[in-house]
């Protein structure tokens, strides 16, 4: 139980299945169920019991069987209805709150009658079953956006209501197919006679002592005494079982310490005799500094990493973390998602203006669809910045524009366009079959360029005559790469005419066997193009190695002496979804690359592991929808220090997913102080729960500097968001921010010799020995300006 799924048979009170019936005489609706105590974020429990309050009731959750039934009474703006309203009582039951007139009321099941054991003041089944475990909390469990009802204007729609202890709100809206609409809004409580609740915060850090509040509700008419035990797995429990007794329609708080020793998972099991028990989990987190190493690749084959785990790791730290991505796919989207918000230039506008043009296709290819509206948009954009510098263009501008232009041949003016730039290019061979060039220009430039103009040209080679035009200019350009030959003596001008050009024969032959000779291998099995000195591209910049591999990689297509995967994972490894592989130029070739790599299909299912020194850390089994998307495995990583041999293996092998490993640690602060800077911070001296506490930063740097601190605060210490509003109001701080336990605050610059302090407010919300995290001091875009404090002990009542 507590899983998510479909309806399932009636085993008790708590585990069934609720069926909701809708009435629409021939028509449709949609349904939505939400929980009713979405206000429960920062601990994920109720504010009266981190407050050691008790509350008289209680918000109700749990699953039951019946059916919400209504009938439409007439298709009119009034919306009025006929009420069909049924209800059961059971022995001990709590009743939810009155319902408006107007709203359906659900028919619940009652609970199995339960009695009172006056002696021993506990509940107990008849049937003497224990209670099933709490363990299945969504927020929001159902939305079904089309359910059709039959003749007589009835749907049902069995759902498994969660877990949570909640007064539900369903919403149906509906129509018919003469247009009439109308909707209705009703609740229902999923409730327990007697409850357990344990209030747990999102983390907690290595180190901690709390006592965490436990709150157990009575919603019957008489006392209850009973068993409560908390069981705690990753963590340490201190008198865990005790008996309690609570008063009839009435609580209890109960605080169990809890201490948390390393880093990792912790999941907390409570029970209250048979009659619940609910389990939840959160992270412990380390209180050092992060250090992570990664490498990547693509599992086209097994690949053999090294990796060199710190030796004093915290424990409980070392995590392994494999992402598998879908690689041609992936980069398209990423693309997609990115190439819009880059910076503005010629070779980028030109990308993008491609991309948009050819993107459709690919995805299909590839067994996706694109979004015609995504698509249209790209395209606007980038035709107006490319047409801005089309219109006198160079030969080396017409170059980078005329591919994005030809692929849009449904657009007239962008199909004009590629055929005059085209024609421009074509023009401006020389007799001797080079292409542009110029004073200072190198032969290797010189070769290059002409290789871009082949390109060129051939990609309006659609029509008989552009044909004829393309087939000229090869012969010509053919003819200068055979002469110079024996001048191309780097791996990047070889790639170049191979994979832009039109070598052909042995010459081809001879480029292929340079490029091959120039690639190196690292000490995971990738393989790389470098760049020699002096090497630069047709517009005179330095190619990239990611661009230089790229080229590599179309170059030797169809190779079989070429490590096309090894090259393919190295590529891979270096991709950015923000920046891709560089600059347009560099995108353009890279993703030509990624495609020529992974085009091949995704296989039915593929099996994923992760193994360190031979010894499986994780493993995951995935069909192909799943591996169109972002996978993600990971698993605790013990005893990583020090050098150790990782493998990524996929069964079967796929070119087409490439992956990236992390390993990660947490090691000790320590206090440092680069470029200047000082920090001092000092927290309340006397911290209490539920009570506002006063911590001061004290800041040293130069001046005119734009500063940052960030404080990773201890596990249920709230920031108090006034006092940080008044910070940015008089000047003293730019802006803030809280997420993820950690508070970020940007310091206005300072003048020469002023001094900065700052104050601000906490609110505690759990009791116990708390770890606060480092205090880091910095400047935006500048490591080598830092400082850095220790994390601290806190002490809250």
């Amino acid at each position: 139980m507590g899983r998510p799924g479909g309806a399932m048979k009636q085993r008790s009170w708590m585990s069934g299945a609720v069926g909701l019936g809708v009435g629409f005489v021939l028509g449709g609706m949609t349904l939505a169920l939400v929980a009713g105590d979405l206000i429960r974020r920062t601990m994920g429990q109720s504010a009266a019991a981190l407050a050691g309050n008790a509350a008289p009731g209680g918000v109700f959750d749990g699953e039951a069987s019946g059916a919400l039934k209504k009938t439409m009474k007439s298709f009119g703006s009034a919306n009025s209805y006929d009420e069909q309203v049924g209800s059961r009582g059971g022995g001990g039951r709590a009743e939810p709150p009155p319902m408006p007139a107007a709203a359906p009321v659900a028919e619940m099941a009652a609970p199995p009658e339960q009695e009172v054991d006056a002696k021993e003041g506990g509940i107990k089944d008849k049937g003497g079953a224990a209670a099933p475990t709490r363990a299945w909390f969504p927020e929001t469990f159902l939305f079904e956006p089309l359910v059709v009802t039959d003749a007589n204007g009835v749907a049902t729609v069995p759902v498994r209501v969660p877990d949570r202890l909640t007064q539900w709100r369903v919403l149906a809206l509906a129509h018919s197919r003469s247009g009439a609409q109308a909707g209705a809004v009703t609740s229902f409580a999923g409730t327990l006679p007697t409850y357990v609740d344990p209030v747990l915060p999102p983390f907690l850090r290595a180190g901690d002592t709390v006592r965490l509040p436990v709150q157990v509700v009575n919603t019957t008419d008489k006392a209850v005494e009973a068993a409560l035990k908390l069981d705690v797995k990753g963590a340490q429990v201190e008198a865990g079982t005790r008996t309690v007794r609570v008063p009839a329609r009435g609580s209890v708080v109960e605080l169990v310490t809890v201490k948390a020793g390393g880093a990792g998972p912790v999941t907390v099991r409570a029970s209250l005799g048979d009659t619940d028990a609910v389990v939840r989990d959160f992270d412990v987190w380390a209180t050092g500094q992060p250090v992570v190493q990664t490498r990547g690749g693509s599992l086209a084959a097994p690949r053999t990493l090294s990796l060199n785990g710190p030796a004093d790791a915290q424990a409980g730290s070392e995590r392994i973390r494999l992402q598998v991505f879908p690689g041609a796919l992936g980069v398209i989207r990423a693309e997609l998602a990115a190439v819009e918000r880059r910076p503005v230039d010629v070779a980028g506008d030109a990308y993008a203006l491609l991309l948009a043009g050819q993107a459709p296709q690919l995805l299909k290819a590839l067994g996706e669809t694109a979004d015609p509206a995504v698509m249209k948009a790209l395209a606007l954009v980038a035709t107006q910045r490319v047409l801005r510098a089309a219109r006198a263009p160079s030969v080396d501008v017409a170059t980078r524009i005329a591919e994005g232009a030809l692929a849009h041949p449904d657009n007239p003016v962008l199909a004009r366009l590629g055929e005059r730039l085209v024609a421009q290019v074509a023009q401006a061979q020389r007799p001797d079959g080079t292409c542009q060039g110029g004073d200072g220009w190198t032969l290797q430039r010189l070769l290059v360029a002409t290789a871009d103009c082949a390109r060129t040209v051939r990609a309006a080679s659609v029509t008989p005559e552009g044909k004829q035009r393309a087939a000229a200019f090869s012969v010509r350009a053919s003819g200068v790469f055979e002469r110079y030959l024996p001048q191309v003596k780097d791996g990047y001008t070889a790639a170049v005419l191979l994979a832009e050009g039109a070598a052909e024969g042995s010459v081809a032959d001879a480029l292929r066997t340079r490029v091959r000779e120039a690639l190196k291998s690292g000490p995971d099995g990738s393989a790389w193009l470098p760049v020699e000195q002096d090497t630069v591209r047709a517009d005179g910049q330095v190619p990239s190695a990611a661009e230089a591999t790229a080229m590599a990689v179309l170059a030797l297509q169809g190779d079989a002496k070429a490590p096309l995967a090894d090259l393919g994972a190295w590529l891979l490894a270096h991709y950015t979804p923000g920046l891709g592989w560089g600059d347009g130029q560099a995108n353009r070739v890279g993703l030509r690359a990624a495609l020529a790599l992974f085009k091949d299909p995704l296989p039915a299912q593929v099996r994923v592991t992760v193994a360190r020194d031979g010894q499986v850390v994780t493993e995951g089994t995935y069909d192909t929808k799943a591996l169109r998307e972002v996978l993600a495995l990971e698993a605790a990583a013990p005893g990583s220090a020090g050098t150790h041999v990782w493998t990524v293996r996929a069964e079967p092998a796929v070119p087409g997913l490439g992956f990236s490993l992390a390993l990660s640690a947490a090691v000790p602060w320590k206090s440092e102080t680069r470029g200047g800077l000082q920090l001092a911070v000092t927290g309340p001296k006397e911290a209490r729960v539920g009570q506002l506490a006063n911590m001061r930063v004290q800041v040293g740097a130069p001046s005119l500097l734009p500063l940052r601190f960030e404080q990773d605060l201890p596990a249920g210490v709230q920031v108090d968001p006034a006092s940080l509003d008044a910070l940015v109001s008089s000047g003293q701080v730019t802006g803030w921010d809280v997420q993820d336990g950690a508070l970020s605050l940007d310091l206005a610059p300072r003048e020469q010799g002023a001094p900065v302090q700052v104050e601000f407010r906490v609110l505690p919300t759990l009791a116990g020995t708390l770890q606060a995290g480092a205090a880091r001091l910095g400047v935006p875009g500048r490591p080598d300006i830092t400082a850095s404090l220790p994390p601290s002990t806190w002490a809250v009542r």
